[in-house]
């Protein structure tokens, strides 16, 4: 019931993060910034004329926006997008709303979670179900925890928001499982170590991986400035792109979020293999599950490096982080629910 009640004010959060999108146009500083962006590059200071009742009215100066350098080859300097809210008061309100009730879901989540857990009396991951939830409520606790470190993520609140009301709504309707106590081979406190690594390392994983895939489309409409003559994207969409954070600003987060979530992925395979050794009396069998983590493993590492080598970075990286991720997905839903193996506990 909790769960269905989460789900309900995420609905709400989800609306009042479109209201913040649609009100917010685009402010004094975006303008600004495209101006800066499409041919003004040098200058240090924007003038924008204001206009009042069909009357030229005064002229102000603006500052210009703080300018982040892009990391990908042929560097451009381009400012950072003035948010979701677009630095209206109103998108702003919309916004604040938003995230208030994201936070009301997240805790009806969260006791969902723990009464959950209560009732079977053990670790609430034991099957797909409770996997789903608690991974949807730790990528909230993600995105919660940044904004309270002040970080400029408020933008990743509705692709979050979506993405939960999308796994919960999975979980509830098609992976849903009664209460039941696991499969002996379960029993073990490896259960609480392993597990939640896996689902804090999935969960920041997702976070890089949707900033990751805006970082391309970012990218993109970067170059169109550039080139105006280009093919081009839709009014709407340049709104949404123009608000976001730079190529630069996305890029560099996303790798952050991937590399520092890289050694708990890492610690998360190496104590499976201590609990397969405790379980089965072997540390690695080419089980699918391991297989895939490796697979995974392995496609995070590509990126890491790629990162390092200059001719991979920019696009042909995020290419390989969104694989990366794909790989985790397939590792959680293709396997658990297609494959057979040592680690079918889908309950499904």
């Amino acid at each position: 019931m909790l769960i269905y009640s989460a789900m309900a004010v995420y609905t709400l959060a989800f609306l009042a993060h479109i209201a913040e999108w649609v009100f917010g146009s685009r402010s004094a500083v975006g303008r600004t910034a495209a101006a800066i962006t499409s041919g003004a590059g040098a200058a240090q200071r924007a003038t924008v004329t204001v206009q009042a009742g069909g009357q030229r009215g005064a002229t102000a100066v603006l500052e210009r926006p703080k300018i982040v350098t892009r990391s990908a080859a042929g560097s451009r300097d381009v400012p950072d997008g003035p948010g979701a809210a677009g630095g209206t008061e109103q998108g702003d309100v919309y916004g604040r709303i938003a995230v208030g009730l994201t936070v009301l879901a997240f805790l009806f989540h969260a006791v969902g979670v723990l009464f959950r857990a209560l009732s079977v009396r053990r670790a609430p991951w034991g099957n797909m179900y409770e996997f789903s939830t608690t991974f949807a409520m730790v990528a909230v606790a993600t995105y919660l925890v940044l904004l309270v470190l002040k970080k400029n993520v408020r933008w990743i609140g509705l692709p979050l928001v979506t993405t939960v009301l999308l796994d919960l709504g999975l979980a509830v309707s098609v992976l849903y499982t009664a209460s039941d106590q696991l499969v002996p081979a379960l029993h073990s406190y490896w259960l609480w170590i392993h597990v939640s690594c896996a689902i804090i390392s999935g969960a920041a994983l997702y976070i890089g991986a949707v900033s990751t895939l805006l970082y391309l489309f970012r990218d993109r409409y970067e170059a169109q400035l550039e080139n105006p003559e280009g093919k081009q994207y839709r009014q709407a969409v340049k709104s949404v792109l123009a608000r976001v954070p730079s190529a630069a600003s996305l890029d560099k987060f996303a790798y952050r979020i991937n590399a520092t979530v890289f050694p708990l992925w890492t610690f998360t395979i190496i104590a499976g293999a201590i609990w397969a050794e405790a379980a089965w009396g072997r540390y690695w069998g080419w089980d699918p599950k391991e297989v895939w983590s490796f697979i995974t493993w392995v496609a995070y590492a590509c990126y890491l490096h790629a990162r390092a080598t200059a001719g991979w970075k920019g696009r042909k990286a995020a290419y390989l982080a969104l694989i990366a991720f794909a790989c985790y997905l397939f590792n959680y839903y293709g396997v658990n629910i297609f494959i057979t193996g040592k680690h079918s506990y889908a309950g499904v």
